[in-house]
């Protein structure tokens, strides 16, 4: 049985469970509870330690743990739920969700999570930010178009203002951030010498796909969604389909490819080849996106800015 350990966190405590010792501990979360985790996973000297992404009650220790040099993995709570119900674990507790844990990284081996620092926290939460004043300028967008009072419509615009002064402020925070960064500034400018691929598109890839250049190209495509899925059952083949991934990166790398396959000789060539060979455009765009993601996770991979030659990538 391999060395792993689950850890469950909520807001005030987490549970943890040692998977070889089959020993459950629960601990406060606070600094002496993290503490205490991290003298028990030292003693019991893991492959892996694995905890969900709760939104950011789980950095503190899994930052503590890797200043330690202990593996850790932090991964989506949708697969170690769907991991829970295939292994036939309907019941939830915390201790039972510590366990299921602790199984699900002895069985699929997630990949350790990159170093996290404070650098790395202060740019998630600036990125976490932006996204919730997305989210707010969206709601408040939909519910002008929908507005007839005057007076409502003036002050739904007046909302707005301030939101899209703030998204700039946190835009401009982010950008100072990765320009300050030289790693970050680096793959910024490797991403950025690919045509169609402008600053916001290559700030948004460095600061919410870190995995590029870590991963293949078939792990990189479907942790985007744009890998094909086969759908096969004995003689039949069924219609291949992509989704899945992170659909918030996809969503917003679709008009960075509908620029590219204009205006970058490859991703042009290549789309207007699927099209020419009776492809719908959609069909044929979703696959160009997946090209270039490939494309940007070999230069990044190679640190080497973009070449004509990457025709064969993908």
């Amino acid at each position: 049985m391999r060395k792993c350990i689950g850890i469950d966190i909520a807001k005030q405590y987490f549970d943890m469970y040692v998977l070889c010792s089959r020993q459950h501990h629960r601990l406060d979360n606070t600094a002496e509870g993290v503490r205490q985790c991290v003298q028990v996973c030292k003693a019991a000297t893991p492959e892996l330690i694995v905890m969900e992404a709760t939104g950011g009650y789980e950095l503190a220790l899994a930052c503590a743990l890797q200043a330690e040099g202990l593996p850790v993995a932090i991964v989506n709570p949708r697969r170690i739920r769907d991991f829970a119900k295939a292994a036939g674990q309907i019941a939830k507790t915390d201790k039972l969700d510590a366990r299921i844990i602790a199984q699900f990284a002895a069985t699929l081996e997630p990949m350790t999570t990159e170093q996290i620092n404070e650098d790395t926290q202060k740019l998630k939460a600036l990125v976490a930010r932006r996204n919730q004043l997305v989210g707010l300028h969206t709601a408040e967008s939909n519910r002008l178009e929908h507005a007839d009072n005057r007076d409502i419509q003036h002050s739904i615009a007046a909302v707005l203002k301030v939101i899209e002064d703030q998204m700039k402020a946190v835009e401009r925070k982010i950008e100072d951030h990765i320009l300050n960064t030289p790693e970050l500034k680096q793959r910024s400018e490797t991403l950025q010498s690919t045509p169609g691929i402008g600053p916001t598109t290559a700030h948004m890839l460095v600061t919410e796909l870190p995995e590029l250049g870590r991963l293949n190209r078939r792990q990189i495509a479907a942790l985007l969604g744009v890998a094909p899925i086969a759908r096969d059952s004995g003689t039949l083949r069924g219609k291949r389909m992509t989704g899945g991934g992170r659909k918030n990166i996809r969503s917003r790398l679709f008009l960075p490819t509908l620029v590219a396959v204009r205006y970058n000789p490859v991703l042009k060539a290549y789309y207007d080849r699927l099209v020419s060979r009776g492809k719908c455009k959609m069909v044929a765009l979703v696959a160009a996106m997946r090209k270039l993601i490939c494309i940007l996770n070999t230069m990044i991979k190679k640190n080497q800015n973009w070449q004509p030659n990457f025709t064969k990538i993908a």
